[in-house]
């Protein structure tokens, strides 16, 4: 082996190494940020009526929600969204059509009741449009 080849192959692994060495850390403390939700009074604490845990508004058919719903995927996902019972039903419908989604069976309707109760359109969704004519314009002078 050429001593250039050698060169390469000595930087290419210690470039490797300086970028990858905190997962090689053999310490009990690991190299990145983690929570502490181990213990039993974090693991479903609820304050103001959200879950900590999921974010979550904590009411009937939570249960249902959390056993059933982030199974799969985050519960971010479902407070991002905003739907009446039947656009909750339709997005159901096609999880169960295009991604796999068991029959919820009798806990569809507790699940479809909590949803349509906690992440409803909201009445309105941003400010009205401003009235330019009524605004009192003036001229920012900055001397």
């Amino acid at each position: 082996m050429s001593i250039s080849k050698m060169i390469v192959l000595v930087s290419a692994g210690s470039i490797l190494y300086a970028a990858f060495s905190d997962y090689f850390n053999t310490s009990s403390t690991p190299p990145y940020p983690t929570t502490n939700l181990s213990t039993e009074d974090d693991w479903d604490k609820i304050e103001n009526g959200i879950h900590l845990k999921t974010g979550l508004i904590y009411d009937r058919g939570f249960d249902q929600v959390r056993a059933n719903c982030t199974v799969c995927h985050s519960a971010k996902l479902i407070i991002q969204n905003r739907a009446d019972r039947d656009g909750w039903a339709q997005m159901i419908s096609w999880m169960q059509q295009e991604q796999g989604l068991w029959d919820l069976g009798k806990n569809e309707s507790v699940i479809l009741d909590y949803l349509s109760t906690h992440y409803a359109p909201l009445e309105k969704g941003r400010r009205d449009n401003l009235n330019i004519a009524e605004i009192e314009w003036y001229i920012l002078d900055l001397e």
